[in-house]
């Protein structure tokens, strides 16, 4: 062939946690087991979650399936998904973990994927979510809902001021 052709590498993105090993944060899950302890401690665990990396799970789903003359099925396909749960009261959580082994506890067939907490939060508005819920499993369940997900998902940033938690939105926002 002659004349120029299009360049067609591919570059893929480097991945944003690439020393992962799928372990829990130390310091997360000891704000996650004070807060168990302490309910009052939820500012802390908040803004311990809001700096960590989460891991969302994907499950596969079934899609469509074609039957031979016998009534057999030959031909499936799956599709991957996030996970969300409906909670007793109608509202939908997005599912996340702190580490593989707690995510195996939920599911072990579960593929985890990597992500920061505002990129979690953003994908639960996204999905219609009410909330982010952090080990559903154990030891330590943590739900992020409301202000505190929609601050989350916007980058926001929470401080402490006069012995209270505020959020502090960037400049120019």
């Amino acid at each position: 062939m002659s004349g120029s052709q299009p360049n067609l590498e591919r570059i893929l993105a480097a991945p944003a946690f690439p020393d992962d090993t799928g372990d829990a944060d130390p310091g997360v899950m000891a704000a996650l087991a004070a807060h168990d302890g302490d309910p009052t401690s939820y500012p802390l665990a908040l803004r311990a979650l809001q700096a960590s990396r989460l891991l969302a799970p994907v499950v596969a789903l079934l899609g469509e399936v074609e039957y031979d003359e016998h009534g057999l099925a030959h031909d499936k396909t799956s599709d991957m998904a996030a996970v969300l749960l409906t909670g007793r009261d109608g509202r939908l959580a997005l599912l996340t973990f702190t580490s593989l082994e707690t995510m195996r506890r939920w599911n072990p067939e579960a593929r985890p994927v990597p992500v920061a907490t505002q990129l979690a939060a953003q994908s639960a508005l996204q999905n219609d979510a009410a909330a982010l819920l952090v080990d559903v499993a154990g030891p330590h369940s943590f739900v992020i809902e409301g202000d505190d997900l929609q601050a989350v998902a916007r980058g926001w940033t929470l401080a402490g001021v006069g012995g209270r938690a505020a959020w502090i939105r960037p400049a120019g926002e």
